[in-house]
């Protein structure tokens, strides 16, 4: 079992099982996390910056703090049994396959309204440019966070967002979605949903919920939900998704709705982890395979 100590710089979670950091942050799910030359990944979540280091089954947060001991349990997702998980998925054939690939993906419990921000300006969009407009959205809106002599920034909340106008989200790197970003701070703050409500309710209904906001459609909808909602029913369907599950699973002109209600028939309760190994055995082996 896990446990958490405190070190010279910050704290480790020492013994920690099925968790590879960079499975983890490279498999399409957080776009705050950076890695640098010597492996680790510095990174905010929920006002906090810290660098993560792995080594072996410890893993290190520079930066940590003791009190926030439950916030990265709950964040990393410890208190469930990925190995558990991976046996059940095993069983089938393509899967025990791409388990190999991303054998240390944990989903991560983020911020709700961080990651519904997010996945809008994820649509369409590419990873490096997701990141760049995400980080111009908290520099320009969020609170100032100083760690190892450089300046990081929270993710802004739902307030300081509201006046912001669609031309001023555009300016900062979001492109056409501008719109609708401003378009659901507003029904956002003004109460026309609560997230917190939405995240209550049964899989089909919080994704019925969700795609009334401008710019959520059927993929980002599912990201949202797996991603910080955790309804890990979910099967978000992206171009990696759908060309993993053509290619293994279905006949190549099966539309991106069948994919995911396919996905989700087959996997069931585990199949947004199901996804999560699948996109990432697409991205990264078969990708390069001309996949």
């Amino acid at each position: 079992m896990y446990k958490f100590e405190e070190y010279s710089e910050g704290i480790v979670i020492k013994d920690v099982k099925d968790f590879n950091i960079k499975h983890i942050f490279d498999c399409g799910q957080c776009f705050r996390w950076n890695e640098d030359k010597d492996g680790s990944y510095v990174g905010v979540a929920n006002k906090r910056a810290v660098r993560i280091i792995q080594k072996d089954n410890d893993i290190y947060l520079k930066g940590g703090k003791a009190q926030d001991k439950d916030f990265w349990e709950y964040y990393f997702d410890l208190k469930r049994d990925y190995g558990e998980i991976k046996n059940k998925l095993k069983n089938d054939d393509v899967l025990n396959e791409a388990i190999k690939y991303g054998e240390g993906i944990r989903i991560l419990n983020q911020e709700m309204f961080e990651i519904v921000i997010s996945f809008i300006i994820s649509a369409n969009n590419r990873i490096p440019m997701i990141k760049r407009a995400v980080e111009n959205i908290s520099r320009s809106f969020g609170d100032k966070i100083e760690f190892e002599g450089k300046t990081f920034y929270s993710f802004p909340t739902p307030d300081k967002l509201y006046k912001v106008s669609a031309d001023e989200f555009k300016s900062l790197g979001v492109g056409f979605r501008g719109e609708y970003i401003a378009s659901a701070v507003k029904d956002i703050v003004e109460g026309n949903i609560s997230l917190d409500e939405v995240s209550k309710l049964q899989t089909d209904d919080a994704h019925k919920e969700l795609t009334k906001l401008k710019g959520i459609g059927p993929k980002v909808a599912d990201c949202i939900l797996l991603f910080s909602m955790q309804k890990h029913d979910a099967f978000p369907v992206d171009v990696w998704v759908k060309r993993v599950m053509q290619h293994f699973y279905l006949a190549p002109d099966v539309s991106l709705n069948k994919i995911r209600q396919f996905g989700r028939d087959k996997f069931g309760d585990l199949a947004g982890f199901a996804q999560q190994y699948l996109f990432y055995y697409a991205r990264e082996f078969k990708g390069k395979e001309g996949f």
